[in-house]
């Protein structure tokens, strides 16, 4: 007799603490995934004001002196190519120094106008993602009490060794779930830290678009845009398919514990595409 009572209060203190580890496992985790499309849908003056002054100051003052004397340099260098290409000046077309002055014009012009084709990069990327979240965003959240229905009734036919089972297992998940929401914060922030250090050097790039053996750097430079604006789309894309595989559970049976591994595993597949969205996209647009 007195087994068996102190068997069902082991019972009802494993079936509150499982209940109490499903209720809200996923909170933190929804709230991070839910922000996913808000955060990457943000150009970056709005995502953070104060870093994007911070960054368009540093940019201004510190990066476009530089900028001016490589500039300075590769028009030196360009003017000394098209010089040698005319036999040293046997050849000797006058063109060619409109041609180079010309040349010099469009470098200034895109020198002095980085700032303003970096965030045109950035927001036509914000208005392909802002567009695209309508259709490919759903309802992303886990609620875990849904997938089982009335959690209490069911687990009381539960042998003491099976509630011990999934007590461990719920609690393992309920820590990898926090573990993920980091993962998901450093992927987002992450990205967003690298698109202002990545603008904050733009007009050194710039500075070697016109010139055809120095080029390719400003171009990778434009493509390294391409890659962080569009990463965005990438990702919420994975979200949309994540938002889908998430609904397709909370339909499939009364498995507890198959729901919560199968929301375990779509959750850590997400993670795992947000980290290769980074280098898809460079493969993408061939940035180096």
């Amino acid at each position: 007799m007195i087994l068996d009572m102190i068997q069902e209060w082991f019972k009802e203190l494993l079936i509150d603490g499982i209940i109490s580890n499903l209720t809200g496992m996923f909170d933190t985790l929804n709230t991070k995934v839910g922000e996913i499309a808000g955060e990457v849908g943000m150009t970056p003056a709005a995502w953070n004001s104060s870093i994007f002054n911070m960054i368009r100051n540093l940019s201004e003052t510190v990066i476009v002196p530089i900028a001016g004397i490589i500039l300075t340099f590769v028009m030196c260098y360009e003017l000394i190519q098209l010089i040698i290409e005319k036999n040293n000046l046997h050849d000797f077309d006058p063109w060619i120094f409109f041609k180079w002055i010309f040349k010099t014009f469009c470098a200034v012009l895109i020198v002095t106008n980085t700032w303003n084709i970096v965030m045109a990069v950035f927001q036509v990327a914000q208005n392909v993602v802002s567009q695209s979240a309508g259709v490919i965003i759903s309802d992303a959240g886990i609620d875990i009490s849904g997938v089982v229905g009335d959690l209490e009734t069911q687990l009381a036919d539960w042998s003491v060794g099976a509630l011990l089972e999934l007590w461990f297992q719920s609690v393992f998940v309920g820590l990898c779930t926090q573990i993920l929401s980091i993962c998901i914060f450093l992927v987002i922030y992450g990205r967003m830290i690298e698109v202002y250090l990545v603008t904050s050097i733009g007009p050194i790039p710039f500075a070697t678009m016109v010139n055809r053996e120095w080029g390719s750097t400003g171009q990778n430079y434009l493509r390294s845009l391409l890659t962080l604006g569009f990463q965005a789309f990438l990702i919420m894309i994975c979200v949309g398919i994540y938002a889908v595989l998430v609904e397709g559970i909370s339909t499939s049976g009364d498995n507890i514990s198959a729901a919560i591994w199968g929301c375990m595993g779509y959750t850590v597949l997400l993670c795992y595409t947000l980290f290769k969205t980074g280098s898809l996209a460079k493969s993408l647009f061939g940035a180096h």
